[in-house]
């Protein structure tokens, strides 16, 4: 294990430790990935087994494009994963986190059939990069794969049409905060629907705009250089065993 993985598993843990700090786990059933660098497109993704809160850097398992395990005595990962997360690390040079979450929230709203509204300000931050993939059924079909590319375009953000959100970007920390804006987005979403019949109210189309066109700054600053680093203090604060 060169210093480029090692750097890589760290982070990849954190974000499975820091999805189960905020509630966001389905026991054992999501996945986070990120890939390694090299031509073979080798990627990191959990073992099946294992609750998010117990991802160590060391336990993630590499494995390759066809999902074979490349280390002796790897542990099983889950088909679904490997299908959906295979299909954006295959297919995207910049996709090199990859994270897919089943949350609450985010199933309520990728059942809506208008989908994320702009009814926040977070919403109206990442809607614009969001693409939307019809349900068929546990990801385990290999042929999925050009599906989900082809509705991911040129997004770095998916809702998975009854089923829930995904995320990438060319670092564990870009997936990440694209990942909590976008489920801040539909937790408000979601609670805004049971605020009563007062109605729901959104800004004029130019101020969403806007919003959307300031969303697609800074991006690096924000995730790599402020918010990330001031999470993984926070881990190592409460949570520090995801280095291990």
């Amino acid at each position: 294990m060169d210093d480029i993985e090692r750097a890589l598993r760290i982070d990849l843990a954190a974000a499975y430790r820091l999805v189960a700090l905020y509630g966001w786990d389905d026991l054992i059933f999501t996945h986070l990935s990120v890939r390694i660098p090299g031509p073979d497109h080798a990627f990191l993704i959990n073992p099946q087994h294992l609750m998010f809160e117990e991802i160590t850097a060391s336990s993630l398992v590499k494995i390759d494009v066809e999902g074979r395990p490349l280390d002796p005595g790897s542990p099983p990962t889950h088909p679904a994963g490997f299908v959906i997360h295979s299909a954006i690390h295959m297919a995207r040079e910049d996709a090199h986190a990859v994270m897919h979450l089943h949350t609450p929230q985010g199933q309520a709203v990728s059942a809506m059939a208008g989908g994320l509204e702009p009814l926040t300000q977070t919403a109206m931050l990442v809607r614009d990069d969001v693409a939307y993939h019809a349900y068929e059924g546990v990801a385990t079909d290999l042929e999925e794969r050009a599906r989900l590319v082809a509705d991911l375009r040129d997004r770095s953000s998916m809702i998975l049409r009854n089923h829930g959100t995904l995320t990438m970007g060319r670092t564990v920390a870009e997936a990440f905060l694209r990942l909590y804006f976008l489920e801040r987005a539909c937790e408000a979403q979601v609670m805004a629907g049971t605020g009563g019949s007062g109605g729901l109210t959104s800004p004029p189309q130019a101020v969403i705009a806007k919003t959307a066109e300031q969303g697609s700054k800074g991006l690096d600053m924000a995730a790599n250089h402020l918010a990330w680093p001031a999470l993984l203090r926070k881990l190592d604060r409460i949570d520090p065993g995801f280095r291990a």
